[in-house]
This record gives C-alpha cells, structure tokens and sequence, in this order.
C-alpha cells in the first residue's frame, strides 16, 4: 500500500495540468478555496510540495521557525512564476516525482485531490478522481490530528458515511454524503457542507 501511491498522484497531477493548460492567465487570479490564495497561488505551492524531500521538509521548517503557514508561504513565493505559463511549466516538470516530506504517503493523495478542488471548484471546472484516492485521503484526514493538518479531533465525535463508496468511520451522529465532499468538509472547505446531511452535518458545519 505504498508504491501503489504514486501512479494516482501522477494521474491527478497530469489531470490538472491538462485543466490549466487552456485557461486564461486572467483566471489564475481568482481566489482558491485555500483562504488567501489565488489559484495561481496553489499552483505554485503544488509544484513546491511536488518538489519537497524529507531532508528539504525539515530544514525548511527549521528555517521557518517551526511556522507550517510561513514555510508553505515561503514555498509559494519561490515556486510562483512570473506568470501563470511559467507556473504550469514548473509543475510538468515535476509532475513525475515521487519525493515527498516526513509524512505518510497518502498525503500525497490529499495535496492533489483537495488542493485540486481548492483550483477546480471556484474556476466552475470539474473531474473525475479515482475513488480509491478520495477514500485514502478521507481515512488519512479523518486519523490525522489537526495540528498536523487532519481533523482527527473532529471526525471522532462523528460518524462519516460515503454514499459513493464502501466507507464509514467514526462512530457517532453521522454525516452522509459524497466522500469528496467529505474529504472537503473536514477539510475546511465549507463549500462543500452544502452537499452533505444527516444528523452530524451542522456538527461538521460548526466544530468546536
């Protein structure tokens, strides 16, 4: 269950390329679903995580002073291009890579499916990811603390239930929906609640 991770990352990072390739530099302005950043911006920050080792990682954090939001900040302004086809250039040529931080390996798959989502949904693009992908991204988030970017703390006090997929976890008021708008939910993105019910669903609207 690890070598397996990358020929998915490798599919979505082609996929993605393939949306940007005709899209106009105008709309790489226009804000993410990632609070703060543009498209333009998340971009950039995916060719940084594309490009990230594990020594990399931790010598960037150290630098950073141990800030995550400073060191990914960091990252997006040395791998942002001075325009969007130099952006996009950046990430083919990195596309292929399999490095990544001192992480588990799905998360690689979270990095490419919901910071897809943060590009796709505002610019009114949509795709089809490959469920086992949406599925190992959800169940990384859901056992993942939220200081390390997961939602572990909240997931625990409900019960996610995919209506796409054969998933449930957790156990308590559940939560029903598609399982990308799941992994998007407790991921942040409140735009996704909307696709959601069940009695846990304003839990998740409003965690503690």
């Amino acid at each position: 269950m690890t070598n397996d991770v990358w020929p998915m990352v490798h599919t979505e990072r082609a996929a993605l390329i393939d949306d940007l390739t005709h899209l106009d530099d105008r709309r790489w302005d226009e804000p993410s679903l990632c609070a703060g950043w543009t498209v333009h911006d998340v971009v950039a920050h995916l060719v940084d995580t594309a490009r990230t080792t594990r020594l990399g990682f931790v010598a960037g954090l150290v630098r950073a002073r141990f800030d995550f939001d400073r060191q990914n900040a960091r990252g997006v302004a040395r791998e942002r291009g001075a325009s969007p086809r130099e952006t996009l250039d950046r990430l083919r040529r990195v596309a292929s890579r399999t490095s990544t931080p001192p992480a588990p390996l799905d998360t690689r798959l979270v990095e490419e499916v919901v910071h897809g989502e943060d590009i796709r949904r505002p610019l009114g693009l949509t795709h089809a990811y490959a469920p086992e992908a949406v599925v190992r991204a959800l169940r990384l988030q859901a056992r993942t603390p939220a200081s390390f970017g997961g939602a572990k703390e909240l997931t625990a006090r409900l019960r996610l239930t995919a209506t796409d997929a054969e998933l449930s976890i957790g156990d308590g008021p559940e939560v029903r929906g598609p399982a990308l708008s799941l992994l998007l939910a407790v991921s942040g993105r409140r735009v996704a609640l909307e696709e959601l019910d069940g009695p846990g669903a304003a839990t998740l609207a409003t965690p503690a």
